[in-house]
């Protein structure tokens, strides 16, 4: 018997079993629109936060999902759903209007993530900021140039000028996340490329955006 076939069977079968209490299935169906804090998804679920913590930590040990630190508020911690075996968590969401990326500073994150939705869904996409810089950061610039991404015409913009009814919001950035009064409908923990400002940083945050909306763009149906 093929023995690391036999150990991938045994690895499926563990993951099966994590998810085979229904609190646990549901916190994953919810983490596959998004990362969210333990309290939001106990919100979200209605269940006692002793009883989530208890399923996450299930699903954390066997790989289905990871703790991040906020970069925001250092109290808060998010949880994000991880690629297994089995395949992706994905559920059907309403086609929205538009789609409206947020960050605190709208110079990154935000814009690369408008540059890679245009490239994969239908949808319009726009961005915006809680606290908009002067300019784009000339690190997303030059990150834009390596990927292939089309930035010309972007520009830093308030978010009260830009939000729509019917835009579906995703916030990017933990600290525009937080702030009181903003109700994204996902959220992704993208860490700030700006705060560390090598290449590698800005590459790493067109990866990881890149492979969210990949997952996003399709799974936007006309309800």
């Amino acid at each position: 018997m093929n023995t690391e076939w036999m150990a991938q069977v045994e690895r499926r079968a563990a993951l099966h079993g994590a998810l085979s209490d229904p609190g646990r299935l549901a916190v994953v169906d919810l983490l596959s629109r998004g990362d969210a804090s333990p309290s939001e998804l106990a919100a979200e679920l209605g269940m006692p936060s002793n009883l989530l913590a208890h399923h996450v930590n299930v699903l954390v040990e066997h790989g289905l999902v990871e703790r991040t630190p906020s970069e925001g508020d250092r109290r808060r911690t998010y949880l994000r759903l991880l690629p297994t075996e089995l395949g992706p968590f994905t559920t059907a969401l309403p086609r929205p209007l538009r789609v409206l990326f947020v960050c605190t500073a709208n110079s990154a994150r935000s814009h690369l993530a408008v540059a890679l939705w245009r490239a994969a869904s239908t949808i319009p996409a726009v961005s915006a900021g809680t606290h908009p810089a002067p300019g784009i950061d000339p690190g997303a610039i030059a990150a834009a140039v390596r990927h292939g991404l089309d930035l010309r015409g972007h520009e830093p913009r308030r978010l009260e000028a830009v939000r729509r009814d019917g835009d579906l919001v995703i916030t990017v950035c933990d600290r525009a996340h937080e702030e009181v009064g903003l109700v994204a409908d996902v959220h992704w923990s993208i860490p700030d490329p700006v705060r560390v400002g090598h290449d590698d940083a800005f590459d790493r945050a067109v990866t990881e955006l890149g492979r969210r909306v990949a997952d996003l763009a399709p799974r936007l149906v006309v309800s």
